[in-house]
Parts: structure tokens; sequence; C-alpha cells
């Protein structure tokens, strides 16, 4: 097996306001690029799972088949079991992984699949070799992330701005890529795999509820998560500095015009048989 391991800390952490975006995460709105290649009996291997939403969805599209959920972050696992076991779902198991040195053998999965997961390690490349590999030949490896870069919202603002310029150094100094959503098809082709069709697709908040979620969120996790303690403990930002992004989140989202999009890249690639 490689002997990579990751070096990358990840920014977020799972305090609530963060696992409050994770849960909500589902197939259909996080791997519709990928949904239409999916059959009954296929073996899939869920990378960076979290809290299990777009595992157990997965599990319920290949009922013949079976899912495996990995994470980094053997805390998280015990909510992803609970949700595949509430929802009464037995083709699913879960283990703790890192993804650039993968604990199984060559051509194990017929797809392996990765959600916002390739912005936060050390090595994107290394890890999508280590996909191919355990990815069976004709088999699939589909990832999406988000490109923060590309993030973009009415009305503007200074407080704002000033989120976006202090997460994009945060999650840097973290050891991880934020812009990930733009690099994908090269970290891909960098990795070895040819067979690439790259795409796009955004979540977008505008409505009077969207607005108090998404913004919601985003205030707390700005004081109160693991990136909070990340950018004070970095010396990225001061308490008082954090406070008014997570007001100027709260303004935003109190805008009746206001409007916030995500931007994510997409890769579905094909293994050679």
């Amino acid at each position: 097996m490689p002997e990579a391991r990751e070096t990358a800390v990840y920014t977020h952490g799972h305090h609530e306001s963060v696992l409050r975006s994770h849960t909500w995460r589902t197939a259909a709105n996080s791997a519709a690029y990928l949904l239409g290649s999916l059959k009954p009996h296929m073996k899939i291997l869920d990378i960076g799972c979290g809290p299990g939403t777009i595992t157990a969805d997965l599990a319920e599209l290949v009922p013949d088949g079976h899912v495996t959920g990995v994470d980094h972050a053997p805390e998280i696992l015990e909510q992803a079991r609970a949700t595949a076991a509430g929802r009464g779902l037995a083709n699913t198991d879960f283990a703790v992984a890192d993804v650039h040195a993968l604990d199984y053998p060559d051509d194990t999965f017929c797809v392996v699949h990765a959600h916002q997961v390739l912005q936060h390690v050390g090595d994107p490349v290394q890890a999508l070799r280590e996909m191919l590999r355990v990815t069976k030949p004709g088999g699939f490896i589909a990832v999406r992330d988000s490109d923060y870069s590309a993030m973009t919202w009415y009305p503007q603002s200074a407080g704002m701005d000033d989120w976006q310029d202090l997460y994009l150094r945060v999650a840097r100094a973290n050891g991880g890529e934020p812009d990930a959503g733009r690099r994908l098809k090269s970290w891909a082709l960098a990795a070895g795999i040819t067979r690439i069709t790259a795409t796009s697709s955004t979540w977008t908040f505008a409505t009077p509820e969207e607005r108090a979620w998404w913004s919601g969120l985003w205030a707390d996790r700005t004081v109160a998560s693991a990136y909070a303690q990340r950018a004070t403990e970095g010396g990225h930002a001061s308490a008082g500095q954090l406070e008014a992004v997570s007001d100027a989140w709260r303004e935003w989202g109190e805008q009746a015009d206001g409007w916030f999009s995500v931007l994510h890249g997409e890769i579905l690639c094909r293994k050679d048989a």
C-alpha cells in the first residue's frame, strides 16, 4: 500500500453549525452528475462520508449492491452509522480511512465517490491515484468540490468580502486548496486518469428561508467552530474581526434581494477496462 498520509488539517471540524450544512446534503443536491451511471448491483466507496446522508442515499440507489462510507474523523462515523440504521439500510458499512492510502485492494469498487473532500487534503493528486487504484476496470471515479473564489452573492458588502478573503487564507494555511473545483480536471490528469467528463453545478440560496439557513450557519461557524479557532490561533483574524464577519453574514441574510451562489466543479471519470 502507498505510504502517503494526510498532512492537511480539516478546516471546518464537526461543530453543529458545520453539520447543519453536511446533513442537508443529499445525492440529489450533491451528486446528480453521478446518479445516471449507477446500477442496482454496484459496490460503492464514499470517501469523506461525514454524517452519512449522501452515503445512505447512494445505498438506496444500489439495493443489490453495497456502500462503504469512510472518513478521516472517527467521531463522525457514529452519526453516519445512525443515519443508515435510521433508514433501515443493511447494505452499508463504515470505517476510518485516509484517502492518500486506502486500505482496500486494487480493483475493489464499481464507484469511488468523494464530495467536498479534495479541497481539504494535503495531496489531491495522490488521493485521486488511490481512488483510481481501488476502482474496478470500467468503473467510475466521481468527485465534486466547491470553489470559494468563484462563490458570488448580492448585495455586495465589505464584510462578506472579508469573509471570502479570510476563508481562503485559513484553508490554505491548513494545507488545503479552497478553489479545488476549478482544479479537479487538472488533478485527475496528473493522477494518470484520461477518461474524464468535467462539469459544474451550483447551490443557490435566495428565498427568505434559504437565506436565513445559509447565513445563519455561516454566521455561527465563523465564531463557534474549529474554523474560528484556527483563524484566531493562526493569526489570521482576531475574535473581534470574526464577530464582524459573522454580523455581515446575518445582515446579508436579512436582505430581501439577497442571493448567494456556490459553484462546484465535478469530474466523472471512467477507469480503462
